[in-house]
């Protein structure tokens, strides 16, 4: 990471310290590379096997998976986990959420549960961390409970060694995507606020994406902001934070919530500033609201991901490893670019399995051997 990214990173360990930074930058932007990897996110998602075919009827008989959410409040975990409860159904075992509100005590709670009622696995979801959970993860293998986490590390990083299984997202790749996007529409000229939580695992390289894209596409007029706001604090620190940012800086052009269940504080914010027609919003994940939010003209990108499909990409890890198969440790789940010209087709409003096209759900069944 270069010096300057470090330092404004490390200044921004609390919503109150805000970082600016002008990144080192190329001597002019270089349109052509952005153009290239926003392009590349435009095309509907086709479904291609992730493994080979298996009777998971027959293998999952029985079988219950626990899936505990980095928190039920967020609207993008709390959908996965609907839509994994709803396919297992489909397929024949049992997917139970444990609901919580990001607390760790709330997360052992859960742990406990998993043990106390015999589960077959426990999914860390969107931002457990597993270090918190050291004595939990180990009664659970003692019971012979398999444990397992699901759209937490960047497939860059090394999962804690405690887990049995890992489903990884690249989500430095959604960073060098968001940043090729507000490059393009501002023709180099960005001043941005990146708005990230540092205690979910991924977000030092989310975040280290967007920045270090913006050097090598962006040219001298490039600079952002970063504002930590931690998970359990969304409601109260996004809005002050990216408010006081927007009234300190009237140049600011861009808010890239790098998680979008967060625009959900943003957007207040640039109504009171009366930013809202000048300050666009590019964020990740492809939560239904934040669709709805496109839709209505107050969000002006989401890189998507159809929740369905990492529902069923998480449970198709999980069932091969359960099953005894072979399996893989990168959340199969490709990125969508959704903004006023497509957000329609999600539905209105929008469903978390809509937008993407129809492929992943046949292709599963067909992957599966369900009838």
């Amino acid at each position: 990471m270069p010096a300057k990214y470090a330092i404004m990173l490390a200044a921004a360990c609390s919503l109150g310290a805000l970082a600016s930074a002008t990144p080192a930058h190329a001597a002019m932007p270089d349109l052509a590379a952005a153009q290239a990897i926003v392009d590349a996110h435009t095309v509907l998602p086709t479904f291609t096997p992730p493994g080979p075919p298996f009777d998971a009827h027959a293998c999952m008989a029985g079988k219950k998976i626990l899936t505990i959410p980095v928190t039920s409040a967020n609207p993008f975990t709390k959908n996965i986990a609907i839509a994994m409860t709803q396919v297992a159904k489909q397929v024949g075992f049992e997917v139970r959420e444990w609901e919580n509100q990001a607390q760790p005590t709330q997360w052992v709670q859960g742990m406990e549960y998993a043990i106390n009622n015999k589960f077959d696995a426990v999914d860390l979801l969107g931002g457990v961390n597993p270090a918190v959970l050291g004595p939990q993860i180990a009664e659970a293998k003692k019971a012979g409970i398999k444990v397992f986490t699901s759209h937490l590390y960047d497939t860059i990083q090394t999962p804690d060694p405690s887990v049995d299984l890992s489903m990884n997202v690249p989500y430095h790749e959604v960073g060098a995507l968001l940043a090729s996007w507000i490059t393009l529409k501002t023709k180099g000229h960005v001043n941005a606020v990146i708005v990230g939580s540092d205690e979910i695992i991924p977000t030092k390289p989310f975040v280290k994406g967007i920045t270090g894209t913006l050097a090598k596409i962006c040219g001298p007029d490039c600079k952002f902001t970063y504002i930590n706001a931690p998970t359990p604090e969304w409601s109260t620190k996004i809005k002050s934070g990216v408010q006081s940012a927007l009234i300190a800086d009237p140049t600011i052009n861009y808010i890239i919530p790098i998680y979008d269940s967060m625009s959900q504080f943003v957007i207040p914010a640039l109504t009171i500033t009366g930013r809202a027609r000048t300050v666009k919003i590019a964020t990740f994940n492809g939560t239904p609201f934040v669709i709805d939010a496109i839709q209505k003209g107050n969000v002006e990108m989401d890189v998507g991901e159809s929740l369905g499909w990492i529902a069923r990409s998480i449970l198709d890890g999980y069932m091969r490893d359960l099953c005894g198969l072979k399996t893989y440790s990168t959340l199969y789940v490709p990125f969508y670019i959704l903004d006023s010209g497509n957000a329609k087709n999600a539905g209105t409003p929008a469903d978390y399995d809509r937008g993407y096209g129809d492929q992943h759900v046949a292709g599963y069944r067909k992957l599966w051997e369900l009838k």
